[in-house]
């Protein structure tokens, strides 16, 4: 099946130290999943809210279609996620108990429907994210050096 990555939230690697990954669908309305088509989403702000049955994308940004006119929706409304009942125990369990907090990282297109990929993510400190570009930026240099 073919897979066309539509966004995604490259900060979370840098703030977070990711675990568990989910895959999950996405309630849309069908002016929302034209816009995403178009590639007009952003998740830079965006997390994920588990309630008792329930998960939720909250402050995820679907630009406005154009050609909805009057049937457009809200960009930042929250959509419905569609999770099995397994995992959404196991996300609110782990945001109660584990202190962990649930970060969307990518957006993509899979069979004509947009997917979203979560993940169980635990806090990183600031000593954490130095480490981080430091490792990043020496593997930049062994590149370049490798080049030559």
């Amino acid at each position: 099946m073919k897979i066309k990555v539509v966004s995604t939230n490259r900060r979370a690697k840098f703030e977070y130290f990711l675990e568990d990954v989910f895959e999950a669908g996405i309630s849309l309305k069908g002016s929302e999943i034209k816009s995403i088509r178009a590639g007009h989403i952003s998740i830079k702000e965006a997390y994920i809210r588990v309630d008792e049955h329930e998960a939720w994308l909250m402050e995820a940004h679907v630009a406005p279609y154009a050609e909805a006119n009057r049937f457009n929706h809200a960009p930042r409304r929250a959509r419905q996620l569609l999770l099995h009942k397994k995992e959404i125990k196991k996300l609110r369990g782990a945001v109660q108990k584990k202190g962990l907090t649930i970060v969307p990282t990518k957006v993509y297109l899979k069979g004509g429907r947009a997917k979203i990929e979560i993940a169980l993510a635990r806090g990183k400190k600031l000593h954490d994210k130095r480490h981080a570009l430091k490792k990043k930026q020496s593997d930049r240099e062994m590149k370049r050096e490798m080049r030559y």
